[in-house]
């Protein structure tokens, strides 16, 4: 049995390829990819394999994004932190699904769906438009706090607190308005999702909180340079496409 991995996350992707293999010995993990433009250069470069595992959210984009390029039909196990609105979309396409983190028994019960019903799924391709609209609709739940860990203790920071997150060296961290900086386990684009309107993404390294800005001065090319209320050492700029979004965001200060 021929097996691909996607996953941009090596450690993840190394303990999965561990799993997989202990319970299913006779597998062979083919490929094991870290983004959406890797695995669209795969998938048309190479026959399809038997089973693949899928992270949602990659560090380019949804993992559908993949998906609806490229005519699947082999059967997809979804490694993923989303709650019961997407379960139940993988439900109505008969797509299993594995709930991070990853353990034992749900890769183990996954691979026994896999068995039950892969003759089904190696007959037709499958339509991923109705989960992506759940996605897209799907309603978010209220975020009052971040869980950062600090040395042996895991600390809950308020949203209120943060000014913004950044990503510095491949690392997403978090900076208060105390003039604090944590490490934080999520990626960016998650943050987005769950911070809500009060936190804007200026561009791919920041996520800002509206009551962080002091102001905004015309920068070259048309860009803007953002002045915060803390004392944050990197220079934030945002596109000229950016702005006017930007300055509406802020215009509801």
């Amino acid at each position: 049995m021929k097996i691909v991995i996607i996953e941009d996350e090596q450690i993840t992707a190394e303990d999965l390829a561990d799993l997989i293999i202990r319970l299913q010995p006779n597998a062979q993990i083919v490929a094991s990819l870290r983004s959406v433009k890797e695995s669209l250069h795969y998938f048309r470069t190479h026959g399809m394999p038997d089973l693949i595992f899928s992270d949602i959210q990659l560090g380019d984009g949804l993992s559908f994004d993949i998906f609806k390029a490229v005519e699947v039909t082999t059967p997809i196990i979804f490694c993923t932190a989303y709650d019961e609105y997407a379960f139940n979309a993988f439900r109505t396409t008969g797509i299993d699904y594995i709930l991070k983190p990853i353990v034992s028994s749900t890769v183990e019960q996954a691979l026994k769906k896999y068995q039950t019903l892969r003759k089904e799924f190696t007959t037709s391709a499958v339509s991923y438009d109705s989960i992506l609209d759940l996605f897209a609709n799907k309603p978010v739940q209220k975020t009052f706090s971040i869980l950062v860990t600090h040395k042996d203790k895991i600390i809950p920071v308020k949203m209120e607190h943060i000014a913004l997150f950044y990503i510095k060296h491949e690392e997403t961290c978090l900076f208060t308005f105390d003039d604090k900086t944590y490490a934080v386990s999520k990626k960016m684009e998650e943050l987005e999702r769950i911070c809500g309107d009060d936190f804007f993404r200026v561009n791919r390294q920041c996520l800002l909180n509206r009551t962080a800005v002091k102001d905004a001065a015309h920068f070259f090319s048309r860009k803007l340079i953002i002045n915060l209320l803390v004392p944050f050492k990197e220079t934030i700029t945002i596109s000229k496409e950016k702005t006017p979004q930007f300055l509406d965001w802020l215009a509801r200060k």
